[in-house]
Parts: structure tokens; C-alpha cells; sequence
């Protein structure tokens, strides 16, 4: 955060909400054609960017593509470079796992792999969160001398892997070579610090893909974003805020921990979003809503599956607005094209709505979509400043200066 924000900081009742459709942005299929997000029928949107400030924002740079914690630290106004962090902890952060320091923890995915080794499917079929705990369960058969690991489930086919040992160290290469018809790759030692792990990851893998063989789909796992715990000043340091996080996937609770918010558990979907959201409005001053299936339907290269998941949204807008928050943003942490089934580097389309006071100056936006949203009063921002924007339009910036 910038160093003269600090001074400017002050507290009020007035609550800001940020509801995020994560990989919100997209790409048409054709030429001249719609993304998923101007394909979608989303009236309450369309409404709302028509009464509020519209734009593109990019959660790192241009060019960048950002992955899923880089671009939540952007939207929460912490520069993604300042604080890499990788998604192992996340994971971890996620499901409340107690880590130490000195832990070493990597996001898991269970796969699939044909006869030669290579990778068939990096998600095994999206395996059901059931089937992943049974199957971490079976990794436990996995010994080490020195280094206690804990395998845990997160969601569907994603799971955790924790190391704890004396002298571990997160300098690791991923072992996700994040296409298909390739073998896995290995656990390379990215500096001489991470000798020790890298070794102790390999054969982690060795002993787990012995233990596998014979699964379906589920008979081969990849590793990625080896983190130890950081330290990162939280949002009520930083700006004040009472924040809670009412998100539904595991990863996001993590990210949402690391940051400072309070966490209500056991939510399974937008209504139960909106039921909590309610219940404790009188407690938080910062909402943080996050709907998960926008990204995977897009990751899947479902395009009308995405637009299906967006108009899910668009259907909640309206109980949302009836809690009058003073502040209102809408946007994605990154945009997730079906065309593309991967994160890419396109700017986010997103609005900032003051339903009760109108301090927002209208671009005259007709609709909530990207095209709109590039020809509205932002332009392009970096994704940090939406917070900031957020704050003062909430009232608790002072003035700079005399």
C-alpha cells in the first residue's frame, strides 16, 4: 500500500460490498462475435452498470496472466509482485490446516495418465470431493524418514500436501505441466536450499503413483505452488476494515485467512451466501462474495455453461442491493476464456455502484460486458486500485493534504 495511504485511513459504518465472478472475462468464439459475459442475459447488471463507473481492470501488468491468489490480492489492494505466495498455502489456509513455520505445502491435483506415462486429464475428471478424501486417505500409506506429511482433501479433485521436517525449503519446480499428452514433470530443486525437499517430494510422488496404479481416473497426481507460511500485513492493518469472506471453495477461505477477513464456514452456494450476508451485515464493514464456476466452466471450455453460471449471479444482484451497501463492486479476479479453457491475460470487466448516493459519474455504459466496460469513464486500471476507489467513494479516506 502506498505510504501516504496510511494517514488517510479513517473509520465509518458504511459497508462496501465486493461480489467476484472469478475469471469473469472472456472471449468470443468467432470473430465479431460475444464473450460469455455479453452472451449472458443479465438484466440486473445491465442495469446497474448503466447507474454506476465502468471499466477494464489488470490484476498485474499487461500481458500478465495471473493466477487465481495473485489476482484476490490485487482486487483486495495488496500489489500481487510484493507478496508472491504460492497456492500450496492457500490450499492449506483453506481448509484450516494449523501450519507451522518451516511447513512446505503444495496445492495437489489427482490425474489421469495412459499406459506411457503421460498425462490424459490434469483434473482426472473432476473427481468428486469424496473420492478425493479416499484416495488421500490411501496416501497415507506414504513413509519418509525425517518429514512427517499430511495429505488432506480440499474439493473435488483437488487436495494438499503438507511436509514437515527440519531443513525443508518451497524453492521447488511444479510438477504440472499444465497441458495434456506429456509425462508429469519433476520435482526439480530451484536453488540449492530446495535439494532436500525436491529429493523428498520425488519420492513422495514415487510411492504415491505405486499406490495409485491401479485407480480410475484418479491414477496419477501433479504438484504445484510449494510455499512456506508468509507474513502479510492484514486488511484490518492496512485499511481499517472489518472484512468477511463469504466464499464456498476451500482456496478462497485461504486467501481470505492469509488476508486478515473472519470466514464463515460451511456455505454451499449463493443462497446460503445471501442468507449469511445478511445475518451478519451489522457486524463487517467489507463483504467479499466469490462464485467459483464462472472460472471452471471456462477452464472446462463450457462456453455456455460460464454464461449459464453468470446469469445465476446476475439473479442475486437484486437481494444484494436491498442491503444498500454503500459501495457496490462487481468484477472477476481474472478472466477465464472458454475459447482459451485457461486463465489468460485480458483485462477484467468491472462496475462500482453507490446505490443510495449517486457519487459515481455515469460513462453511460448500456450493459455490464467488456466491450462496454473499455468504453466507459476507467478506461483500464491496475486491479489495486479498485480498493482504494472503493474506500473513498465509502468515506473512509480523509483528504490529502490542506
Amino acid at each position: 500500500m502506498d505510504k501516504y495511504l496510511e494517514d488517510l485511513i479513517e473509520q465509518s459504518e458504511k459497508r462496501i460490498v465486493f461480489l467476484i465472478l472469478d475469471g469473469l472475462g472472456g472471449l468470443p468464439l468467432e470473430r465479431g462475435g460475444k464473450t460469455e459475459l455479453e452472451s449472458a442475459a443479465t438484466p440486473n447488471l445491465d442495469a446497474l452498470a448503466a447507474d454506476s463507473e465502468c471499466g477494464l481492470h489488470q490484476p498485474i501488468g499487461f500481458g500478465v496472466t495471473p493466477g487465481s491468489a495473485p489476482g484476490h490480492f490485487a482486487l483486495f489492494g495488496y500489489q500481487p509482485t510484493d507478496y508472491p505466495i504460492g497456492r500450496g498455502v492457500v490450499a492449506a489456509m483453506g481448509i484450516g490446516f494449523p501450519m507451522k513455520a518451516g511447513d512446505v505445502a503444495a496445492r495437489m491435483n489427482f490425474a489421469s495418465r495412459d499406459e506411457q506415462g503421460n498425462i490424459t486429464d490434469r483434473r482426472a475428471g473432476r473427481i468428486p470431493t469424496d473420492e478425493c478424501a479416499g484416495l488421500c486417505e490411501l496416501l497415507n500409506q506414504v513413509a519418509i524418514s525425517g518429514v512427517e506429511i499430511f495429505i488432506k482433501p480440499v474439493q473435488d479433485y483437488r487436495a494438499v500436501v503438507i511436509f514437515r521436517g527440519e531443513g525443508l525449503s518451497d524453492q521447488v519446480a511444479d510438477t504440472d505441466p499444465q497441458k495434456v499428452g506429456v509425462k508429469a514433470l519433476d520435482p526439480k530443486a530451484l536453488s540449492a536450499a530446495g535439494k532436500k525437499t525436491a529429493g523428498i517430494v520425488k519420492e513422495f510422488i514415487s510411492q504415491s503413483l505405486e499406490i495409485l496404479k491401479n485407480e480410475k481416473p484418479a491414477n496419477a497426481l501433479l504438484m504445484r505452488g510449494f510455499a512456506e507460511l508468509p507474513h502479510i500485513p492484514s486488511m484490518p492493518e492496512l485499511f481499517g476494515l472489518k472484512p468477511l469472506a463469504l466464499a464456498v471453495y476451500p482456496d478462497y477461505k485461504g486467501i481470505s485467512r492469509l488476508l486478515g477477513m473472519q470466514v464463515i464456514e460451511n456455505l454451499s452456494g449463493l443462497d446460503d451466501q445471501l442468507d449469511a450476508l445478511k445475518s451478519y451485515w451489522q457486524n463487517f464493514d467489507f463483504f467479499f462474495i466469490h462464485h467459483k464456476y464462472t472460472d471452471s466452466k471456462g477452464e472446462d471450455g463450457n462456453f455456455k455453461g460460464k454464461v449459464a453460471e453468470i446469469e445465476k449471479v446476475d439473479a442475486i444482484v437484486p437481494k444484494i442491493l436491498e442491503m444498500k451497501p454503500d459501495v457496490l463492486v462487481v468484477t472477476g479476479d481474472h478472466s477465464t476464456p472458454a475459447l482459451l479453457k485457461a486463465h489468460s491475460s485480458h483485462p477484467v470487466p468491472f462496475l462500482i455502484h453507490t446505490p443510495l448516493v449517486s457519487l459515481t459519474r455515469s460513462g453511460g455504459a448500456k450493459e455490464f460486458g467488456e466491450r462496454a466496460c473499455a468504453g466507459d469513464v476507467w478506461g483500464v486500471i491496475e486491479g489495486t486500485n479498485l480498493i482504494r476507489i472503493a474506500l473513498g467513494y465509502a468515506g473512509k479516506l480523509k483528504k490529502y493534504g490542506a
